[in-house]
Order: C-alpha cells, then sequence, then structure tokens
C-alpha cells in the first residue's frame, strides 16, 4: 500500500496539480479520470496553475501561496513558494522562458517575457522583459549578468 501512495504523489501535492493540469488537457476519458482521482489525492490548495502551455519539466518546490497565470512557461523552470505569475488587466500575461528559475516570494506580471537561462531573485517585482541569461533581483528590478560557474 505505501508503495502505491508514494506512486500516486502523496508526499508531493504540487506534482498532482501539475498532473491534473496535464490531464485536463487531454482526452475526455483522462479528464473524467483526473477528476474522480483529485477525490482521493487532491492536489496543493493554494497553488493554482493556469496558462496556455507548459513546457515538459515544471519542477513547483513548494507551492504554497503559489499563483500562475502566464501565457507560455517553457520547459525545465523552477517555481518557489509564494511566487505570482499573472495577467495586469490589458496588458496580458507573462511569457516564461525554457530553463528560468523564479524564487520564493517574487511577482512577475503583466505581458511581458522572461528568457531563456533568466532568473529572479528573491521578493523581486517584474514587471518589464528579462533579456536571456540575466539575474532580475531587487525592489526595482535590477539586472545582472550571470558569470559562468568556474570549475576546480
Amino acid at each position: 500500500m505505501a508503495a502505491v501512495v508514494r506512486a500516486c504523489g502523496h508526499r508531493t501535492p504540487e506534482f498532482r496539480n501539475i498532473f491534473y493540469y496535464r490531464l485536463d488537457r487531454a482526452s475526455l476519458p483522462l479528464k473524467v479520470a483526473s477528476h474522480l482521482v483529485r477525490r482521493f489525492y487532491p492536489g496543493q490548495c493554494t497553488l493554482f496553475v493556469r496558462a496556455d502551455e507548459i513546457g515538459p519539466g515544471l519542477f513547483i518546490q513548494h507551492g504554497f501561496a503559489t499563483t500562475i497565470g502566464a501565457a507560455r512557461i517553457g520547459k525545465n523552470c523552477w517555481i518557489n513558494q509564494q511566487v505570482t505569475i499573472g495577467h495586469v488587466y490589458d496588458r496580458g500575461a507573462p511569457t516564461i522562458g525554457d530553463d528560468v528559475t523564479i524564487s520564493a516570494g517574487a511577482v512577475v506580471v503583466g505581458g511581458i517575457s522572461v528568457g531563456d537561462g533568466a532568473r529572479i531573485g528573491a521578493n523581486t517585482t517584474v514587471v518589464k522583459d528579462v533579456p536571456p541569461g540575466m539575474i532580475a533581483v531587487g525592489m526595482g528590478m535590477r539586472l545582472i549578468e550571470q558569470t559562468p560557474e568556474k570549475t576546480p
């Protein structure tokens, strides 16, 4: 029984939210199965995922108090807890590139683009484009270039 519970994501409700998101966009039988399984294995109740497209490999470390409302999220993205990604009235929703990391408490809003490989620092509010490979940090969203990691 323990193996079945672990396989269904008992300890990872964030995974279940993404799993159900993907099932809801599949065929009718899978949508029905998704709604039946949710009753026994609910997802994270404070994690909301609404996006037109989510690439493979999305990882939500802690889904607590996280709202995702993006036009697109690329592959292999990492999102931490208490993150808000959403639209601003007439400006649209953000487009998140591939391999993007969004740290705890960050807010990414509006019809902006976050480039491939970019990183958003903790508690940073992003309201304008972040070029690929850059780090956005601080209250005024200061951009910093990423330095290549040195290997010993």
